[in-house]
């Protein structure tokens, strides 16, 4: 069951240790920087663009970009301390914002506590069997005299074997203390596709005793989201397919691959079209979109659609004034990048604007959160599509032309006009079941029907 808040929840995601400007490396010995203090001053800004959820990506002591854990219990010391996390989150929470963590659990790094002493102790090592596939009997890149299991052939991370009792306790204890502690809402669990299903059902289990409507969503990249997402295991997964098809479908000028991949999901016959998949444009993983489009003017009708279309939305910190990132062959700093508040790098203010109105009217109107999906008229550059509940019909129309255009809607019986709540109310006549709308270039509309 979709947990109540997701159907008005606008999320803002940051990654902490990229915003917060921390060293790349932790040298484990320097004493606590308090660096996640910076973020207090961006929750004026996140509650100003309607945002009502903040994902913070990897907070606990890591070797470098947080997802090479190496202490689940403890808040990175290049961020802070426990306080200094429960300070924040304190203040996060009396402005009635609900808190997602990373849920890092398919690997650790090589700095991880359990680790170390089997490197020290070897096979009089308690904890040579939390780990997959450790064998004495090879070796590892590191020259370790064992072998192991790296994530994805990085041996970097050490891929935690989850069929452990003592493993998985230690797991659940450390989301009992995030919940006790730091009163978090929900988990992004990281590399979610890779891990055990048996371990997501217990995962699930664990979480919903802790609050009934605890959220879990699962990053995955490709393959058939029901086998994550379903009543035993996770709520939703990352929507990958949807992710392509927003900034691709603009690119290329053809509104066909995005219209075919929703209502492929969502429509009447969709295969998700029951669940609330996680909505982005771009995240720490991935190219800034402002960086995969061919002009920026696109990024208008983008968030229109990523804020209208069946799921949960999330803006990842800085996108709101497009601002571009782009993966290299080395690394991916060039995504998570430091950024002042108040600073000179906001290339687009305008988009800022449109995102907080968008976001404004994903969380008022009910057939954004939970209406069905229905595709009305698509071409190369215009796309028009309804949401509807039993109380609310909506008409959603984009247009990524740089010249004003009109749509023809249909199957609009019973109904007299189309009121424009993106533009100022503009009233649109329905007449024979059919309206003819008009859209401003680069734009869209929402239309109330009534």
């Amino acid at each position: 069951m979709i947990p109540y808040w997701l159907y008005n929840a606008v999320i803002y995601h940051i990654y902490p240790l990229g915003l917060c400007d921390a060293p790349r490396q932790n040298d484990f010995c320097s004493p606590p920087v308090p660096r996640l203090e910076c973020l207090h001053a961006w929750l004026d800004h996140i509650h100003s663009l309607n945002a009502n959820t903040l994902y913070l990506g990897p907070v606990f002591e890591s070797t470098a970009h947080g997802y090479d854990t190496a202490n689940y219990y403890q808040v990175d010391r290049r961020l802070g301390d426990n306080a200094t996390l429960k300070q924040f989150t304190g203040n996060l929470k009396s402005r009635g914002m609900r808190l997602i963590l990373d849920g890092v659990f398919n690997h650790v790094g090589r700095d991880f506590w359990a680790f170390k002493d089997v490197l020290q102790k070897r096979q009089q090592s308690a904890y040579q069997d939390w780990f997959y596939r450790l064998n004495f009997d090879g070796n590892s890149p590191y020259n370790d005299g064992f072998s192991y299991e790296g994530w994805a052939g990085h041996y970097d991370l050490v891929k935690l074997n989850l069929h452990h009792p003592a493993v998985r306790q230690h797991l659940f204890d450390a989301i009992t203390m995030w919940e006790h502690e730091f009163d978090i809402d929900g988990l992004r669990l990281d590399a979610a596709d890779h891990l055990d299903h048996d371990f997501l059902r217990a995962l699930a289990s664990h979480c919903r005793q802790l609050k009934p409507d605890f959220w879990l969503m699962g990053e995955v990249v490709h393959g058939d989201y029901r086998k994550w997402a379903n009543p035993e295991m996770l709520d939703a997964t990352t929507n990958y397919e949807c992710y392509k098809g927003l900034y691709s479908s603009l690119v290329d000028k053809n509104y066909f691959e995005i219209a075919y991949s929703l209502n492929r999901l969502f429509g009447s016959e969709g295969l998700y079209k029951d669940l609330m998949l996680y909505s982005f444009a771009d995240n720490h993983d991935v190219n800034r979109v402002a960086s995969n489009l061919t002009k920026t003017s696109h990024l208008y009708p983008l968030y229109i659609l990523l804020f209208t279309m069946p799921g949960t939305p999330s803006i990842y910190y800085g996108s709101e004034w497009g601002i571009e990132g782009s993966r290299t062959n080395s690394d991916d700093y060039q995504l998570r990048p430091a950024l002042d508040l108040g600073g000179k790098n906001k290339p687009h203010p305008d988009l800022l604007k449109a995102i907080r109105s968008l976001a404004h009217l994903r969380r008022e109107l009910p057939a954004l959160g939970c209406g069905t999906y229905r595709q009305l008229q698509v071409n190369h550059e215009q796309f028009a599509f309804m949401r509807e509940t039993a109380d609310q019909k909506l008409v959603v129309a984009v247009n990524a032309s740089d010249h004003s255009t009109t749509v023809k809607v249909a199957t609009l019986g019973g109904y007299s006009r189309l009121r424009d709540i993106l533009n100022q109310g503009r009233i649109t006549p329905i007449k024979g079941g059919q309206a003819e709308i008009s859209l401003y270039p680069n734009w869209g509309s929402i239309y109330v029907v009534e």
